[in-house]
C-alpha cells in the first residue's frame, strides 16, 4: 500500500511540472506550490497515522458484535461499556471525559475488553499512537520516585491530548499502583472546558484492577446458592459496594483517591468470575484464532483438569481464562 502511495505521490509531481510550464513561472510557481503541498499533506495522511476521521472513527455496531460474540460470561460488563462508549462518543459536547474502572479477577476479560473498544475506535487499534497503555508494575514500580511519576504522568497525558483530543489512556494493575499517584491527574478528568488551553472532554481514561474481585465473586456465589441464573444479576447489584470496597482497599491504588471521592469516574464495571461452561467458550474460541478445527473433546478435558473454586463447588475458574492458550498447546 504504501509503495502504491509513493508512486501516486510522484506521479502528482510530475504532472504539477508540466502544469507549471504550460504558464508563466512566477504565477505558477506559487499555485503548483501550494497544490503539491495539499497533495504531500494528502499523501502524509494517507500513509501516517493522523487524529482525523480517516484514522479515528467509531464502529458502533462493530463493538456490540465483538463484545457478544467473543466476550464470553460477562453480560454485566458487556451492557455497561457498549452502552458508555457509545453515549459518550455519540455525545458531540460531553461534559468532561468518560473515565471507566474495571474490575474482577484476572482472565475475566479486562483487558480484551480495552481492546476492543481501542479496535472500533483507532484504525490501528492498541498499535494507535493515540491509545496510550501505562502498567503499574513496569512504569511506576518505585515509591521513592513517586513525585517524579506524577510529574511526569501529568506530561504524558497533557502532551497527548493536546497532540489529539480523542486520546485513549488505559491503566493496568491499578491494584498495584502506589496510592495517592493516581490522583496528579484528576484535574484532566473534571469538568473543566480548558485546562491551561487544553481541553480533555473527548479524552477516555480507563483503569484496570483486580480490586473488588471478592466482592463481586461473593455476590455471584450468593446467586448460585440461591439457586438464581447468573444472568439476572443486574449492575446495581454490584456497583455500589464494589465502589466503595475499592476506595476503602488499602492494596489499591485508587484507595481514598479523589477521583472517586469526587464521583470522577463514571462507571465501576464488574467482570464476573467465569464457570466452567465459559472456559469452554474461550477454548473453541482459541482453536479457532489458532487455525485449529475447534474440538470439543479437547476443550472439554483441558477445561476440567483446571482449578476451580470455592474447593467444595468447584464453580468458578481461578484463572478464567488467561492461561487458556498455553494449555491448548499442551492438550493439541
Amino acid at each position: 500500500m504504501r509503495a502504491t502511495y509513493k508512486t501516486l505521490f510522484v506521479f502528482y509531481v510530475l504532472i504539477s511540472n508540466v502544469f507549471v510550464n504550460a504558464f508563466e513561472p512566477i504565477s505558477t510557481t506559487f499555485l503548483v506550490g501550494l497544490g503539491v503541498a495539499a497533495v504531500g499533506r494528502k499523501f502524509y495522511n494517507y500513509v501516517y497515522e493522523s487524529c482525523d476521521s480517516k484514522w479515528i472513527y467509531f464502529n458502533s455496531t462493530g463493538l456490540e458484535v465483538a463484545l457478544d460474540q467473543k466476550l464470553f460470561g460477562q453480560h454485566v460488563a458487556s451492557r455497561v461499556v457498549q452502552k458508555a462508549v457509545t453515549g459518550f462518543i455519540n455525545n458531540k459536547n460531553p461534559k468532561k471525559p468518560l473515565v471507566l474502572s474495571l474490575h474482577g479477577w484476572t482472565g475475566t476479560g479486562k483487558n480484551f475488553v480495552s481492546q476492543l473498544i481501542a479496535e472500533n475506535i483507532y484504525k490501528e487499534g492498541m498499535a494507535s499512537s493515540f491509545v496510550h497503555q501505562f502498567v503499574s508494575t513496569a512504569h511506576f514500580p518505585h515509591l521513592n520516585q513517586i513525585e517524579d511519576y506524577k510529574s511526569q504522568l501529568q506530561q504524558w497525558v497533557k502532551g497527548n491530548v493536546t497532540n489529539c483530543p480523542r486520546s485513549m489512556f488505559i491503566f493496568d494493575e491499578m491494584d498495584k499502583m502506589h496510592p495517592g499517584l493516581i490522583d496528579c491527574i484528576k484535574p484532566y478528568l473534571e469538568y473543566y472546558e480548558h485546562l491551561d488551553g487544553v481541553s480533555y472532554r473527548q479524552s477516555i481514561f480507563i483503569f484496570l484492577s483486580n480490586a473488588g474481585g471478592e466482592h463481586i465473586t461473593q455476590v455471584a456465589l450468593d446467586f448460585w446458592k440461591a439457586g438464581r441464573d447468573r444472568e439476572e444479576m443486574k449492575l446495581l447489584d454490584l456497583e455500589p459496594a464494589l465502589s466503595l470496597s475499592v476506595f476503602n482497599n488499602k492494596q489499591s491504588g485508587l484507595w481514598h483517591t479523589s477521583l472517586i471521592d469526587k464521583n470522577l469516574v463514571d462507571f465501576f464495571v464488574p467482570f464476573l468470575p467465569l464457570e466452567y461452561r465459559h472456559v469452554l467458550l474461550c477454548g473453541m474460541a482459541e482453536m479457532s484464532a489458532k487455525g485449529l478445527k475447534p474440538d470439543r473433546d479437547v476443550v472439554d478435558q483441558m477445561a476440567r483438569e483446571l482449578v476451580y473454586f470455592p474447593k467444595s463447588e468447584r464453580i468458578f475458574s481461578s484463572k478464567g481464562c488467561k492461561t487458556i492458550g498455553g494449555k491448548l498447546d499442551y492438550y493439541t
